[in-house]
């Protein structure tokens, strides 16, 4: 990466990380706060956790569109200034529905799409797979940092002052944007990292991506019913004051990124993607049962909670490799954005249905209802293709006549190792999926002007 490419992809995802910490930080604390609420019922706990779901679902796809129209800085700017609006709303209520309209005007800050597309203006396309994945990894990092500084910082300032301090990084978030963010040359759509209108009818049809859509979503209405019910758990079941929990949350998070990274690596180097991906499933149905049977037992909760992160951690990492792999070469972009909406609304419909449950049926129901949503998706992920152990790869190849074009795409689809291969005109840029055990990268140089 060049100086600007590691300023970008670095400080884009301090961007994206304080916002999701800001999300995420009341996740392990909420249920507890919620009980002092005026009109609170468990479906309005959950609804007001999974709220900014609903709004970050269906705005993110259309503020990245808006986006390519007026400028990704603005957009980026002015969904912050949402977000920081909706703490404040958040932090000032007394009632639960205030925070519930608080979490939704939250998640109408919806940038996701816009970073991620601002992302791609910055980075050169051989550069673009590892800024996205750093910008992945500090999502992962402000979740894990959130279930650990949320049950402190609640000691210190109580959630309202969490509400205040997630306006604030939202702020912050605004400052990075403007002042350390670079701005680039030019704005242009880039189908690898950004949804193309045209495209979502094909996505939507795809029977292995829409299995994937279904898992990322039933993975995150899982974690997001979860915290309805683990911290009164810890407290009223366990005895741990809720200032204590961080102690049960951060052996058991770092335990778990540790036991899932061999099978990360088994899964891409010896192509056992599916295997892995169906027993992680099931570890989580597993690890839900044991949370339904063991949660009076700390010892039976702590080594349940490693199971079931080990196998969450493990999904997060595997289900973006696979849409990339399964998507066709120049959809990448819009599949990957029918996935995060996915993401988004599995959070929602976990707030909804697992504040429901437990207001029916307690602690039991949500766990139940955790287990048997993964036993659903095992089912489904069962029939799923095996995914083909494929890289994305884009080349400039300039500005072509339509034959050119045409002619071009047989030889790039000539050369060994390449499986698809589909140049956009407009964009000057071939989208390949080539197979990186059997190609020989300089195959590619003499169709490249790069190498030109």
């Amino acid at each position: 990466m060049s100086a600007t490419e590691k300023r970008a992809t670095f400080s884009l995802a301090g961007i994206y990380a304080l916002r999701m910490l800001g999300l995420f930080l009341i996740l392990p604390v909420f249920a507890l706060y919620a009980e002092e609420l005026e009109g609170v019922t468990p479906m309005l706990v959950g609804l007001a956790i999974g709220a900014y779901g609903l709004t970050q679902a269906l705005l993110q796809i259309p503020f990245g569109m808006l986006s390519d129209r007026i400028g990704r800085k603005p957009v980026i700017v002015g969904g912050l200034f949402i977000f920081a609006a909706g703490s404040v709303v958040a932090a000032l209520s007394d009632s639960i529905y205030g925070v519930v309209f608080g979490r939704a005007l939250q998640g109408s800050g919806a940038i996701a799409a816009a970073v991620m597309a601002l992302a791609a203006d910055l980075t050169r396309e051989e550069q673009r797979t590892k800024a996205m994945a750093v910008i992945g990894m500090s999502i992962g990092a402000a979740f894990t940092l959130a279930l650990v500084l949320g049950p402190v910082f609640n000691e210190w300032m109580g959630v309202p002052g969490i509400f205040w301090l997630t306006a604030v990084l939202a702020l912050g978030g605004i400052g990075v944007t403007l002042f350390l963010v670079p701005q680039p040359e030019h704005c242009q759509r880039h189908r690898d990292a950004e949804p193309v209108p045209g495209q979502f009818a094909g996505v939507l049809s795809n029977p292995n991506l829409l299995r994937l859509d279904y898992g990322i979503l039933t993975l995150h209405m899982t974690i997001t019913s979860i915290f309805l019910a683990m911290p009164l758990v810890l407290r009223d079941n366990i005895g741990m004051p809720s200032a204590t929990h961080w102690q049960v949350y951060l052996p058991v998070l770092l335990g778990s990124v540790v036991l899932m990274l061999p099978f990360v690596i088994l899964a891409e180097k010896k192509r056992k993607m599916k295997e892995i991906f169906l027993g992680a499933i099931l570890l989580m149905a597993l690890a839900q049962l044991g949370l339904y049977f063991l949660y009076t037992s700390l010892t039976g909760l702590v080594v349940a909670l490693l199971l079931f992160f080990t196998a969450f951690n493990l999904l997060e990492a595997v289900l973006p490799s696979m849409v990339s792999k399964v998507a066709p070469a120049e959809s990448k972009g819009t599949a990957l954005g029918v996935y995060s909406t996915s993401q988004f609304a599995g959070a929602f419909i976990g707030g909804v249905f697992g504040g429901w449950m437990h207001g029916a049926f307690g602690f039991d129901g949500v766990f139940l209802f955790g287990a048997v949503s993964a036993i659903l998706w095992l089912l489904v992920a069962s029939g799923m293709a095996r995914p083909q152990n494929l890289r994305n790869q884009l080349l400039h190849v300039g500005a072509l006549s339509a034959e050119e074009a045409d002619g071009l795409v047989l030889r790039l689809k000539s050369v060994a190792g390449v499986v698809e291969a589909m140049i956009v005109n407009e964009e000057g840029v071939a989208y390949l999926k080539i197979d990186p055990e059997t190609i020989d990268p300089s195959a590619l140089n003499e169709f490249s002007m790069d190498e030109a």
